[in-house]
């Protein structure tokens, strides 16, 4: 079963690590995150990003017990896991985003720029390129590009671009 942990970033080694003490080494973790390039002066830095921030998702069978999770909510670098993981309902709901994500991951397991075209529907945040944290709205989506206003200039942006961007 999987559950939704929202943790401390800086402790989270330490909470993995705590957890497959707790349970064993058939625990998964998953926390989909994006790698990217921001252009700092002359030097190019690269970087990696949690999409959930400080949520990730947990699976193991354990997670079926609700007094296994009382038995571990004090995990350090755990605040605390999301109530209503157990409903049918929201495991499937858990289970199709994992999903989704994983169809958009590149070989290194980063997301690509396609799993967040098929979400952003009127705004969106250049996360990379020479744009980067400039919004623009999106004027109309096309099969192979996007027609986008940054501030009152019309462009448009292929979608196998390297620009990386976000919904606002």
């Amino acid at each position: 079963m999987w559950v939704v942990a929202k943790v401390k970033i800086k402790n989270l080694h330490t909470f993995k690590k705590d957890l497959v003490e707790k349970t064993d080494n058939n625990i998964k973790f998953y926390y989909p995150k994006i790698k990217y390039d921001r252009h700092e002066g002359n030097n190019i830095k690269k970087f990696e990003k949690l999409i959930l921030e400080d949520y990730i998702f947990c699976y193991h069978k354990k997670f079926q017990r609700s007094n296994f999770i009382n038995e571990i909510k004090f995990l350090k670098g755990l605040k605390y896991f999301l109530d209503g993981y157990n409903q049918n309902q929201n495991q499937n709901e858990i289970i199709k985003f994992i999903n989704c994500c994983k169809t958009s991951e590149n070989e290194e397991g980063y997301l690509t720029q396609s799993f967040f075209q098929t979400i952003i529907t009127k705004k969106a945040k250049f996360i990379s390129g020479p744009f980067t944290d400039m919004v623009f709205e999106i004027l109309e989506k096309q099969k192979s590009r996007l027609k986008i206003l940054v501030g009152n200039i019309v462009t448009t942006i292929p979608n196998k671009a390297n620009y990386l961007y976000r919904p606002v």
